[in-house]
């Protein structure tokens, strides 16, 4: 498995090796992402022009693309400078005139000579009751033919479409007979043509239906590259299943002691995961696991379970949030349980200095502290455990593939859980921790009221200011979030402190507090903690707020300028409120008038809940790179595969993925042999190493 295979070579070729390609159209297709042939086999065409030819101008819808054959009449050349070139044109039914607005008049004799029969094609239109077709794309003898339906591909400034045509028919020529790598029953199932047929159906379409992600040759293509990188997350999956890890088998002593002082019964889903977990942690191999739950289904609970089952197995456990804030609160919200089991439970923050940090750190080296909590920053540092078998990670999208790779290599054998409270929907949870095991929590604990949701224009605000007035009035307390000023969290920033002042002028100036990005970390927390602590009644902060923070207490959540917020993030947000008794509302206040995707935002969180619903939605309002975060999140960038049109794919191939390793874990095989040859022509290097390292 050294280097590419040879049968390959010319689909790795420069790009001048390809016919009417030298070294400055080259440089201009590296705008479209094209450096080899093998770009070009997979920049499939975005439309597609009818070129069928007709009889007559007259049978053709005007204005519009018409094919027809004609003899050529007179040449009509301008009086003065700046007139169009005009030729008269005879069809079978009625003349009409080619235009030319630039060009030589010889060039336009030798192209169209008059008594001479061809055939145009090109966009005609009406001109004074008169049918004209100025420049024509395509002028032929007749002779020759041109496709009935031509594909039309993505260009940039300085490629022109017969470039690109004569390109890709270079680039077609090159593909070599390929083994097939899908699985044969798989592919008589779904009626698919061979890969070879598939790009030569793809590239020359027959109709518009051919363009489309469920035709037969894209579906295959797409099939093709979601394959390969399920491949190689299976592998990565793997390779980290080879890994050894440690068999933690817990007693349940101490996990039944917490269960016997919550107020509730966990549910059927919370119960579910946490035998799951349980079960990958007495393997012997290492466990790495995505614990995802909609705001509010109760992972907290899970994640203690699974700590728990490492300190009943004589071993420690770590817990890492991504801020300060959040991490002080699970060490708040865990203690009262960590104590009622008899578990020593502390906390490690960046703002733990000099001896009573030392002490800490010995007290973990010697196995006196059995849960830690932490910033994910804490963890990196020179921290030692007597006997760490258990690390969770919280809010996993601030923290990628590569830091869950650093985290195995530094401690090799620990069992890794990780929580998002971002539903994510399965498509794209495949794609991005495909190489982990899932589990989901998709039903709600007792005691969580429903959220009521409105919508209400911003021209309404002293409105709601009065209302909110009387609530506070009540004893009820509010979160205020500002609007998101484009990624600028200085601007965010005075935004929020405006917004600030002039809530503290209409409700009284001790009754609201402020958190925004810009702040000192000691000045939020005493911010956050006077609103936990019922000493402020409105908190007016930026997005700080999204993850995690849990206020009983607050009843009411506003947003301001909720058409400039994503749809999870909206949905995070509402979050925070409804996790006490009393009834919630959250207000989405939005600039009138809207936008069609803004208010398809707001409408559906007024009429769902359901997070995994309303991520599924938003998937299919914005596309998968934004749902994610694509700059954070290492989403790969499929050149066929359509997310959110092909979702089902993406399941499909992770099944067949895992099941070829499991039957043929080094691709030896006849089939795992073909399926190398994916790996490399979809450029999937970090499976190809991983190949060599197994």
């Amino acid at each position: 498995m050294t280097g590419r295979p040879e049968q390959l070579f010319p689909l790795f070729a420069g790009l001048e090796t390809l016919p009417g390609v030298g070294p400055k159209t080259a440089k201009l297709l590296a705008n479209l992402a094209i450096a080899a042939p093998r770009d070009l086999l997979f920049t499939l065409p975005s439309s597609g022009v009818d070129r069928a030819p007709v009889a007559s101008v007259q049978d053709a819808a005007l204005p519009g693309v018409v094919t027809v054959p004609v003899t050529i009449g007179r040449h009509i050349p301008p009086m003065q400078r700046g007139r169009p070139y005009r030729i008269e044109v005879e069809d079978a039914k009625t003349t009409f005139q080619v235009v030319y607005f630039r060009g030589a008049a010889e060039l336009h004799q030798r192209l169209l000579p008059t008594g001479q029969r061809r055939i145009l094609s090109g966009k005609a239109e009406l001109y004074d009751g008169i049918a004209q077709m100025p420049h024509p794309d395509h002028v032929l003898s007749e002779g020759e033919a041109l496709p009935a339906y031509e594909p039309v591909y993505p260009l940039t400034a300085g490629i022109t479409a017969k470039v690109m045509a004569k390109a890709v028919a270079g680039a077609l020529s090159r593909v070599p007979p390929l083994a097939e790598w899908i699985d044969p029953n798989l592919m008589a199932e779904r009626g698919w043509p061979t890969f070879a047929q598939a790009l030569q159906e793809a590239h020359h379409p027959l109709a518009a239906a051919d363009l489309s992600p469920a035709s037969m040759a894209r579906q295959r293509l797409a099939y093709d590259e979601l394959f390969a990188h399920q491949l190689t997350l299976a592998l990565a999956r793997t390779t980290e299943r080879s890994r050894p890890g440690q068999v933690t088998e817990g007693s349940g002593r101490l996990r039944r002691k917490v269960l016997a002082v919550l107020p509730f019964q966990p549910t059927g889903a919370q119960q579910r995961s946490v035998d799951e977990i349980a079960d990958d942690m007495a393997r012997p191999r290492r466990m790495n696991r995505l614990l995802q739950g909609d705001v509010g289904s109760g992972k907290t609970l899970v994640a203690l379970m699974a700590l728990l089952t490492a300190v009943e197995a004589g071993g420690q456990g770590v817990l890492m949030a991504p801020t300060e804030i959040l991490a002080r609160q699970h060490a708040e919200g865990l203690r009262p349980l960590a104590d009622a089991a008899g578990v020593v439970l502390e906390l490690l923050t960046g703002r733990d200095k000099g001896r009573e940090r030392e002490a800490k750190l010995s007290a973990l080296a010697n196995g006196d502290i059995h849960i830690l909590v932490g910033t994910h920053a804490v963890f990196q540092r020179d921290v030692t455990f007597a006997d760490l078998r258990l690390a969770v990670i919280d809010e996993q999208h601030r923290f990628g593939v590569r830091q869950r790779m650093l985290l195995g290599e530094k401690n090799a054998a620990t069992d890794v859980l990780v929580m998002t409270a971002t539903p994510i929907p399965r498509s794209l949870a495949l794609t991005q921790y495909g190489d982990m095991d899932l589990s989901v929590l998709d039903e709600k604990p007792p005691g969580r009221t429903p959220v009521q949701t409105a919508t209400v224009p911003v021209s309404r605000m002293d409105d709601v200011i009065a209302k909110l007035r009387a609530a506070v009035a009540e004893g009820r307390q509010a979160y205020w979030v500002c609007p998101l000023v484009e990624e600028s969290e200085v601007i965010d920033a005075t935004s929020a402190e405006e917004r600030f002042r002039s809530l503290r002028a209409a409700l009284g100036d001790g009754a609201v507090g402020l958190v925004h990005g810009q702040m000192a970390p000691a000045d939020k927390d005493a911010a956050m903690a006077a609103f936990v602590a019922g000493r402020t009644s409105v908190l007016v902060a930026t997005t700080v707020i999204e993850v995690g923070v849990n206020v009983p207490n607050a009843s009411i959540m506003v947003i301001e300028r909720a058409d400039t917020f994503g749809l999870a993030q909206l949905h995070q947000l509402r979050g925070r409120v409804g996790r006490g008794a009393a009834a919630s509302t959250c207000l989405l206040m939005y600039k009138a008038p809207l936008g069609d995707t803004a208010e398809a935002r707001l409408r559906i969180l007024r009429e769902s809940e359901d997070g995994f619903r309303i991520s599924e939605e938003d998937l299919a309002l914005r596309g998968a790179g934004d749902v994610i975060g694509t700059a954070q999140s290492g989403l790969p960038r499929f050149r066929v595969a359509d997310l959110e049109r092909q979702a089902a794919l993406m399941a499909t191939a992770q099944t067949d993925a895992r099941a070829l390793l499991a039957a043929d874990p080094d691709l030896s095989s006849p089939r795992g042999q073909a399926a190398r040859l994916v790996l490399w022509l979809m450029e999937q290097d970090r499976a190809l190493r991983l190949l060599r390292v197994g």
